[in-house]
């Protein structure tokens, strides 16, 4: 093992199950050949290459292995969300952040986009049907010419609109700062959501946790939806309430949801969402691709570069602290 520090020190972590040696060899593609790239492999290698590190991506930071990393300019961290990183400390040492917004675009539209598909023509059902060998004709519905609402316009968002463009739907847009327009027919405040789910026949929830939106989509929100609407949410569960959710599901309120979050999350066996037939769950999985630290690499390469050329920090690519 080597005593010194490289110039980037990946974390000991597994994201979606894929070995963080696969990003340090997809970062060291990228990077001149002076610059080293380590991943940890044990607790002690780890807290003896972050001390000299000027830059160091990962998911989490514990505060402890923080406060060994003497040299620290950069961390990227590996996930979209940063809302769990210690951001004040960060900012208190002069510590750069970025994270992977854009990563999980393609992957997580493909995922709204099939979970749509799925509900509308009805695979649930033939998939219970052919569990039990039962071959019965059954209806379903189309995507093609509905009201589609996405609940926010970042890199997620602007990725579902781009593969509904197929599908001769209206595209309707939920931001936080509507003046900014985006690829949407039609963009509305957060606080003007309940124009933008009136006759929304899918409903695609792609946006951060934040105080403005936690629990975004609320009874009044459902009540506001048409009964033969879709939800599908691939942001984080708090967004949604699942309390409201349970109810119209319950009442017949909605045609049916995707969760790829939940609130609770884990969601525990014994939650009654798991026994809804119009209701598919997935375990936070929509942002699974092979390609994940292919495209991670390709924003976090550049953003080592300028920090170990003395660059201009306010270039850096996704920074968000």
């Amino acid at each position: 093992m080597s005593t010194e520090s490289p110039d980037v020190l990946v974390l000991r972590e597994k994201p979606h199950g894929i070995p963080g040696s696969e990003y340090a060899d997809a970062l060291r593609r990228r990077l001149p050949e002076n610059m080293t790239v380590r991943t940890a492999q044990t607790p002690a290698e780890e807290r003896a290459a972050v001390t000299g590190a000027p830059v160091v991506s990962g998911g989490h930071f514990r505060e402890e292995l923080l406060d060994r990393a003497e040299a620290l300019e950069l961390f990227a961290c590996m996930y979209a969300g940063y809302e769990h990183l210690p951001l004040e400390t960060f900012a208190d040492r002069g510590i750069a952040v970025t994270n992977a917004a854009g990563v999980h675009g393609p992957n997580i539209a493909e995922h709204v986009v099939g979970a749509f598909l799925s509900i509308a023509r009805n695979f649930g059902r033939a998939r219970r049907q052919q569990d039990r060998h039962e071959w019965r004709h059954f209806q379903s519905s189309e995507l093609t010419g509905s009201r589609v609402a996405i609940v926010g316009m970042g890199a997620i968002g602007q990725t579902i609109v781009e593969r509904l463009e197929g599908f001769d739907v209206t595209t309707v847009g939920v931001r936080y700062s509507p003046e900014k327009g985006g690829p949407t027919d039609e963009v509305y405040g957060l606080d003007e959501i309940h124009e933008a789910l009136v006759g929304a026949e899918y409903v695609a929830v792609a946006s951060p946790l934040t105080e403005e939106t936690r629990g975004l989509i609320g009874r009044d929100e459902l009540q506001t939806l048409p009964p033969s609407a879709v939800l599908v949410n691939v942001a984080r569960g708090p967004i949604v309430d699942t309390d409201a959710l349970l109810a119209a599901l319950r009442d017949n309120h909605l045609r049916g949801a995707a969760l790829d979050v939940t609130d609770p999350e884990p969601l525990p066996n014994d939650h009654p969402l798991w026994d809804f037939e119009n209701v598919l769950i997935t375990p936070h999985v929509s942002g699974h691709t092979p390609e994940y630290y292919e495209r991670l690499a390709d924003i976090v390469a550049p953003n080592v570069e300028t920090i170990l050329a003395d660059g201009d920090r306010e270039s850096l690519e996704n920074r968000v602290a």
